[in-house]
């Protein structure tokens, strides 16, 4: 009870969409970037190629994803003065939001733009650690459902989690308090990898189909939003199980009226939010019957 009222209490849905909307506009560029520095070590395969071999895409999804990412008219993917200006600008607007969810689910006193030193130190982390990715696919991505890969990514990703949040947070969130969030989001990432090797595919068909090149970006944001998704319900589970564990350590145990606090705190609020969306859904049905 108390992680779905810490997930509710950051406004878990609503947080994780701006993580995916941010991470959308900042990993597109940098995954070129990224792209051309592995196409310079390995000689091998674009962007495009590295991410239809990834979820073995096919048809109108295959074509999609090209069509996003390879230049037209045979121009260079070399990056340019406004172009790494625009992506160190939407790289920190997705380490803004990456730092207020830390700050939300830990309760910190927010930063902004005093934390920007940090910020830049961990977008640098984040492209390291896409690459190390990248490569690991590259090389060990073999089997269907790339198990391998993902079975050696984890710890790389609890690794940078927990750097992150510990780089984000400014040094105010001990690495104890974050080991909890590390582990559970890097393994639960694990698996949402694995779900997503067999149903990104069909995702991208069905909305290239429908939208042509565009719909390679509307299926991104939606694998990118169960990602966030999945980050963010990590975050809230870890902060949870860490001050159980202090709870416990202390000897400490929630009376029978905390916990029916809790629990009635819980039902208010999905009551409440139940309404909200009858009654937005009443007042649209109401004004396309009026038109």
């Amino acid at each position: 009870m108390r992680v779905v009222n810490r997930f509710q209490k950051i406004v878990g849905f609503d947080r994780s969409m701006a993580l995916a909307s941010s991470a959308l506009t900042a990993l597109i560029p940098l995954m070129v970037v990224i792209g051309a520095v592995l196409g310079a070590f390995l000689h091998d395969e674009d962007i495009a190629q590295r991410i239809i071999s990834r979820y073995g895409l096919n048809g109108e999804g295959a074509k999609a994803v090209e069509a996003l990412f390879t230049p037209t008219g045979g121009t260079s993917t070399s990056v340019g003065v406004f172009g790494v200006l625009f992506l160190t600008i939407s790289a920190l607007s997705f380490e803004r939001a990456a730092q207020r969810l830390f700050e939300q689910n830990w309760e910190l006193k927010p930063l902004s733009v005093r934390n920007t030193r940090n910020g830049l130190w961990w977008i640098l982390c984040l492209g390291v650690y896409l690459t190390v990715g990248g490569w690991l696919y590259s090389v060990l991505g073999q089997s269907k459902l790339a198990l391998v890969p993902t079975m050696c990514d984890v710890p790389v990703t609890a690794v940078f989690l927990l750097w992150s949040g510990r780089l984000l947070s400014a040094s105010r969130i001990g690495l104890k308090d974050l080991l909890p969030f590390a582990v559970t989001a890097s393994v639960l990432a694990g698996v949402y990898s694995v779900g997503a090797t067999v149903y990104l595919p069909r995702l991208f068909n069905s909305y290239a189909s429908r939208y042509g090149s565009v719909g390679a970006v509307f299926a991104m944001i939606s694998g990118l939003f169960g990602a966030m998704l999945v980050i963010v319900g990590s975050a809230a589970l870890g902060r949870e199980v860490r001050d159980e564990l202090v709870r416990i350590s202390r000897g400490q145990r929630p009376s029978e009226r905390e916990v029916r606090r809790q629990w009635d705190n819980v039902v208010e609020q999905t009551r409440s939010r139940w309404r909200t969306a009858r009654e937005q859904i009443s007042h649209r049905r109401t004004k396309e019957e009026e038109e």
